[in-house]
């Protein structure tokens, strides 16, 4: 298995932290709440490259400059004043080397966890989510938390051009290797034309609960969100979230390596993970799939996967307000 190392002066780094957050080192995270890490992957891409660059993107996403206040307008809540939030940087990859960079992410996220801390990862296309979502399993043990999944795409194909690893296959691997059980999935946003209908019905197989975009229309997302809580966490009370930006409509987020149109708003999606990680225990998380080479202008999708980071982290630190 590979080992983890981490830098903010990689070939695709970004020297900057997340909102100023201070620097911190993999396995030195004593009394941190969250850890923030970059994974610039993008090898697992079927369409558009560019993910690489995308934990870069994210972090220079906003205007506030560092190590400003941020309180939350809604809520009056500064998640960097509640949490202890660091930045750790970016794990150093081998260029191409997908089965070596999942073992190495693996290897990262599991260090984390094993700290007691909450590991936020920014990618990076979605291969990320096996490893990343598969080390907090390590951790807090397999079966033993829900997977909620904002995307586009199932991401449940058996193999990826021959291969086992790749951003269609993440959350079959998952399933399959006991890491996530297809009844603790929940998948919010699908839209399109994949996958195909024996894939579909391995889904059904696996008890995965999925809500298409027609769905979501014909109901409302509320109600939606509501009935995948109760879903998701009968019998568990942890739970890891994952945010592919392609669930947002490409209008609102094009930079990214495979747009499908017909999406969430983005105000739908900041508003409702800010919902889950105020009502969720949540053990981890990961934004995926920002490509910055097909942004639009003003790098709309950067600075919307930013906001997606601040939302998490400030319903995580209003449940710990709330729990005070």
């Amino acid at each position: 298995m590979g080992t983890a190392t981490t830098t903010h002066d990689g070939d695709f780094a970004n020297r900057a932290t997340f909102a100023g957050a201070d620097r911190a080192q993999l396995d030195d995270l004593s009394g941190v709440d969250v850890a923030i890490v970059g994974a610039p992957f993008d090898w697992g891409t079927t369409n558009r490259p560019g993910a690489r660059y995308g934990p870069a993107a994210i972090r220079s996403g906003d205007y506030f400059g560092a190590h400003a206040s941020r309180p939350h307008l809604p809520t009056a809540i500064d998640p960097f004043a509640e949490l202890r939030i660091v930045d750790v940087g970016d794990f150093e990859l081998p260029l191409g080397y997908m089965e070596e960079s999942v073992a190495q992410i693996r290897d990262g996220i599991t260090r984390i966890a094993s700290q007691g801390v909450v590991p936020l990862v920014l990618g990076g296309d979605h291969t990320i989510t096996f490893p990343n979502a598969g080390g907090v399993a390590d951790v807090h043990g397999h079966g033993e938390f829900a997977l909620v999944h904002f995307d586009a795409h199932a991401d449940t194909g058996d193999t990826q051009h021959g291969q086992l690893l790749g951003h269609a296959t993440p959350m079959r691997r998952l399933i399959e290797s006991g890491a996530v059980p297809g009844h603790r999935f929940v998948q919010i946003g699908l839209r399109g034309y994949w996958p195909p209908p024996d894939i579909v019905e391995w889904m059904r197989e696996q008890e995965m609960r999925t809500y298409m975009m027609t769905e979501i229309l014909e109901r409302g997302l509320t109600p939606v969100v509501d009935e995948a809580l109760e879903y998701a966490l009968s019998g568990v009370s942890k739970a890891f979230i994952s945010v592919d930006i392609d669930v947002v409509d490409p209008g609102m987020a094009p930079g990214t390596g495979t747009p499908e149109p017909g999406g969430l708003t983005s105000r739908e999606l900041l508003h409702t993970l800010r919902r889950l990680a105020r009502e969720l225990n949540v053990i981890g998380a990961d934004v995926v799939e920002v490509s910055p080479p097909y942004d639009g202008p003003g790098d709309i999708t950067s600075i919307l996967a930013n906001r997606v980071v601040l939302e998490i982290l400030n319903g995580m630190a209003e449940r710990k307000v709330a729990a005070a």
